[in-house]
């Protein structure tokens, strides 16, 4: 597969990464331990190299699972993981405060069976720690040796330009797909100018935009998309529209959808790598079989005049979490 580099001073890795969180959090049931790591293992004999992770996806267990899975190969690919929640627990509020960075740091090395974290990101801005005291705090766990690269996550521009004065920032992680363009306006204009790389998280719309989703989709009790606005029925047979155009689009390449929504994220900036994520093989392949699709200018003309018209319905998060994001 296609290698990139995160920005100036980033890794370089797989131009398709593997975000882990749904292997066992937020998307209904988990799959066994032994599945996961297998699933991660068959990732890296496709030839991806980034492996994204977080303390609050489980919490902690994630972790686990891709420390194990990376274990005996761990020399040849990139762990990314996060810290910035309150004991590791994404509901009970922020905490970034020196002592927690470093305490989460320690705890996640153990947890990922490795003696240096390749990219630690904190997870959302914290309101009550200065971006200068946490970028210092990373700064410190990089001159120590427990940390390669430093990278935040749903930050605002502010927030970025900051903490990058402090410590440079790798990689930006936020969420970016084709029926989610904010970054567009301000976010990725400050990455390119800074040189900062940017790692798009839910690059198919929570699954929306593979096709396989409709207004009749049922959810898992304990899958977050049940209380997305994006994702009720209403919206999604609203935003079916969306889908219908990529079909037609992915048709013409003779692609799948997901394929062309991953392949438009890839030919957008050459320091863009997204993280699909999936708990199953096939799809596995499908994502990154995308890696191989070239999007000429023309495609990608085509592809924007085709959706210019569409108003996606629906917040891509409830109230209380988006007032998390963009800080």
């Amino acid at each position: 597969m296609e290698k990139r580099k995160l920005g100036e001073t980033g890794p370089e890795v797989s131009a398709i990464g593997f975000g882990c969180m749904g292997l066992n959090f937020a998307y209904g049931p988990a799959l066994d331990r032994p599945s996961a790591i297998s699933l991660i293992r068959a990732a890296f004999e496709l030839g991806v190299t980034l492996f994204d992770t977080a303390e609050a996806y489980g919490p902690f267990t994630n972790e686990e699972i891709v420390g194990e899975a990376l274990a005996p190969i761990r020399d040849q690919v990139v762990i990314a993981t996060k810290f910035g929640f309150k004991n590791g627990d994404s509901t009970a509020g922020m905490d970034s405060r020196p002592e927690r960075i470093r305490e989460v740091a320690e705890a996640s090395l153990r947890r990922l069976k490795t003696d240096c974290i390749d990219l630690f990101y904190q997870h959302r801005v914290d309101p009550n720690v200065p971006m200068e005291e946490v970028a210092g705090t990373v700064r410190e766990l990089i001159r120590q040796g427990k940390v390669k690269h430093f990278g935040l996550s749903e930050a605002g521009v502010q927030s970025i330009r900051r903490a990058h004065a402090v410590q440079p920032v790798a990689a930006l992680q936020s969420e970016y797909s084709l029926w989610w363009r904010a970054p567009e306006t301000e976010v990725l204009p400050t990455c390119e100018q800074l040189g900062i790389g940017f790692v798009p998280f839910s690059p198919l719309g929570k699954g929306f935009l593979t096709g396989k989703i409709n207004e009749s989709t049922t959810f898992a009790k304990d899958d977050f998309r049940n209380i997305v606005p994006r994702f009720s029925p209403q919206a999604r047979k609203a935003n079916q529209v969306l889908v219908d155009k990529l079909g037609s689009i992915a048709s013409k390449k003779r692609a799948t959808p997901a394929q062309i929504a991953l392949a438009w994220l890839l030919a957008r900036k050459p320091w863009i790598v997204p993280i699909p994520g999936t708990t199953k093989v096939h799809r596995l392949k499908e994502n990154v079989g995308a890696a191989a699709i070239e999007l000429a200018a023309d495609d990608l003309r085509q592809i924007d005049s085709a959706l210019a018209g569409i108003k996606i319905l629906g917040d891509r998060y409830p109230p209380q979490l988006a007032a998390r994001a963009g800080k």
